[in-house]
C-alpha cells in the first residue's frame, strides 16, 4: 500500500501531512500527486466531493512553488467563498513546514481594497472565486504572467452557477505554458468544452466511478402527493432522532417556507438561500458546522462548495432539473468512510426519474414507505430508552440532591416512575401521531432488471387513511393540528 512518502513528497510536506492526521493517501491523491510532481502535462481529474482532492493538487503545488521568485505561480479557482476559504485553510496547513510560502484568498462579499493590498505584498498562490478574480485581473491588481499552475476546482459547479463567461475571460489571460488541472465530479458538455479549448492533450484520471455518488451513500425514495411533501419531511426527521443533514429544494421561497414551518413545529432548523447577505450566510454556516442547527434547508446554488463533514442525511424535498446536480447533493453525505443516506420525496408522476438517477449514480435506489405514526413513536421510544441507558451520572455532584429526590418520588413504584419519565419526554409525539394517517401514494415502484424483464410488481394500494384530514402541506387541518416539537 502506497504512503505519502512513496508519492514523492518532501519531508517538510510529510510533516504537515502527519500533523493533519492523514494516514494513507486516497485514490485521487495516489494518482494526482505524483502526476503533478513528475510532469507538466494538463490533467482532468474526476473525483467526488469529499475524496481529498484538495490535497491531491495542493500538496504538489505547495512543494514546487519557488519561494524566492516574485509573482503569482498558482491560481486556484473554485465556485464559492466557503470553498475558497476551506482550500486556503488546507493549503496554509500544507505549507506550515515550508518557509516563505504565501497565500491570498480573493472572493466577493469582502473588501476588494484589502485583497488588493494583500496581493501587492506578494503571494505565490492565489485562491479565488471567478467573479472576484476576474475583477482583480481587470484592475491589474492580479497579474498572471508568471503563472505555472491553474486549478479549476469543482469546474462543473462553477459552470452550473453561471461562471462560464468569467472562466473564459480568465483562461484567455493565461499563458499556454502553464499546467492546467481540472477537477470535477461530473463531466457535462461545458466542462468538456473548457478542456478542448484551454487544455493541451490532458491526461484523464478517474478516482472511483465517474458520475457516481459516494460508495457509503444509500439512496431511498418515497412517493407522496404534492401537498404531503412537508408531512413526509417531518416524519422522516422524527424517525431519525439524531439526524444532521441538509434539505434541498429548488427555490428561495421554498427554502424560506419550509424553514419557517420547521421552526414553528419546534425543529432546530435554518435556511441558506440567495437572499441572505454574506454575513448572514457565514452565521448560518458557522452554527450548522457547530451542530447548533440540525436541519439546514438550502437551494442548490446557495449550497455550492459547502464543506461540512459527518452529515447523516440528505433529504431531496424536490429533485433538481439536472440529474447531475443530484450527484452533488448526495455526495455531501457518506464522507470519510461514514455511512450516509440520500432520501428522495417524489410525486407519482416523477417516478420515471428514478431510473435515470440509478443509471447516473450506478446504484439501485430502494423504494420505502413514509413511516406511520406508530412506527415513528416506537422508534422515538427506543431512542429515548437508549439515551436513558447510556447517560453518564455524576455521582459526586448529584449526591447532595439524591435524598430529596428519593423522598419526593418514594410514593411511586419503579414501573410507575418509568412510565412518568417516558411520558414526560414522549407525550407530544404520542399526541401528534395518535390520528396520523397513511400519506403514501398508491404507485408501482420502479422495477429493476433483476426482478424480471418488462414485468411490473403488483402491490396492493395502501389502506384508506383513517387519520385526520390534511391541511396545507399535509399538516393537520385547522383546529386539529398538534405540535410535535423536538428538543434535541
Amino acid at each position: 500500500m502506497k504512503t505519502f512518502k512513496d508519492l514523492g513528497l518532501h519531508p517538510e510536506l510529510l510533516g504537515a501531512v502527519e500533523r493533519l492526521g492523514f494516514e494513507q493517501p486516497t485514490p485521487i491523491q495516489k494518482e494526482t500527486i505524483p502526476a503533478i510532481l513528475e510532469a507538466r502535462r494538463d490533467i482532468i481529474a474526476m473525483a467526488q466531493t469529499g475524496t481529498g482532492k484538495t490535497a491531491g493538487f495542493g500538496l504538489p503545488i505547495v512543494q514546487q512553488v519557488e519561494t524566492g521568485k516574485p509573482g503569482v505561480q498558482a491560481l486556484i479557482l473554485c465556485p464559492t467563498r466557503e470553498l475558497c476559504l476551506q482550500i486556503t485553510r488546507d493549503l496554509t496547513a500544507f505549507a506550515s513546514g515550508r518557509q516563505g510560502v504565501s497565500l491570498v484568498s480573493v472572493y466577493g462579499g469582502a473588501s476588494i481594497e484589502t485583497q488588493i493590498k494583500s496581493l501587492k505584498r506578494g503571494a505565490q498562490i492565489v485562491i479565488g472565486t471567478p467573479g472576484r478574480t476576474l475583477d482583480l485581473i481587470k484592475r491589474k491588481a492580479l497579474r498572471l504572467e508568471t503563472l505555472r499552475w491553474l486549478v479549476l476546482d469543482e469546474a462543473d459547479e462553477m459552470l452550473n452557477m453561471g461562471f462560464r463567461e468569467d472562466l473564459d475571460a480568465i483562461l484567455s489571460k493565461t499563458s499556454s505554458e502553464k499546467q492546467t488541472l481540472l477537477f470535477s465530479a461530473t463531466m457535462p458538455e461545458g466542462v468538456r468544452r473548457i478542456s478542448a479549448s484551454y487544455m493541451q492533450n490532458p491526461r484523464e484520471i478517474t478516482a472511483g466511478v465517474r458520475n457516481s455518488g459516494a460508495d457509503q451513500v444509500s439512496h431511498e425514495y418515497y412517493v407522496v402527493k404534492s401537498h404531503n411533501r412537508y408531512t413526509a419531511v417531518k416524519r422522516l426527521a422524527d424517525l431519525n432522532p439524531d439526524i444532521y443533514g441538509i434539505i434541498f429544494c429548488r427555490t428561495r421561497s421554498d427554502a424560506r417556507e419550509i424553514t419557517s414551518e420547521l421552526l414553528s413545529d419546534g425543529y432546530n432548523a435554518d435556511a441558506l438561500h440567495g437572499d441572505l447577505t454574506q454575513a448572514q450566510r457565514d452565521t448560518v454556516m458557522d452554527r450548522f458546522r457547530k451542530r447548533q442547527i440540525q436541519l439546514l434547508v438550502a437551494t442548490d446554488v446557495a449550497s455550492r462548495g459547502l464543506d461540512v463533514s459527518e452529515l447523516s442525511h440528505i433529504i431531496n424535498f424536490t429533485l433538481p432539473d439536472d440529474p447531475e446536480v443530484y450527484v452533488h447533493r448526495s455526495g455531501r453525505t457518506g464522507r470519510a468512510g461514514r455511512a450516509g443516506k440520500s432520501l428522495i420525496i417524489l410525486q407519482p408522476k416523477e417516478l420515471f426519474m428514478i431510473r435515470r438517477l440509478e443509471k447516473l449514480v450506478g446504484k439501485k435506489f430502494e423504494y420505502r414507505k413514509i413511516p406511520s405514526g406508530q412506527e415513528i413513536c416506537e422508534k422515538r421510544l427506543y431512542s429515548l430508552m437508549d439515551r436513558l441507558e447510556k447517560i453518564t451520572v455524576n455521582e459526586k455532584e448529584i449526591a447532595p440532591f439524591l435524598p430529596a429526590i428519593v423522598k419526593k418520588f418514594s410514593w411511586l413504584d419503579r414501573d410507575e416512575l418509568l412510565k412518568r419519565i417516558v411520558a414526560f419526554e414522549f407525550n407530544r409525539f404520542l399526541d401528534y401521531y395518535r390520528l396520523a394517517g397513511d400519506i403514501n401514494a398508491s404507485v408501482e415502484p420502479v422495477v429493476h432488471s433483476d426482478q424480471g424483464q418488462g414485468k411490473k410488481r403488483k402491490r396492493k394500494p395502501p389502506a384508506p387513511s383513517s387519520g385526520h384530514k390534511q391541511g396545507r402541506k399535509g399538516k393537520p387541518a385547522a383546529g386539529k393540528r398538534r405540535r410535535a416539537g423536538r428538543t434535541q
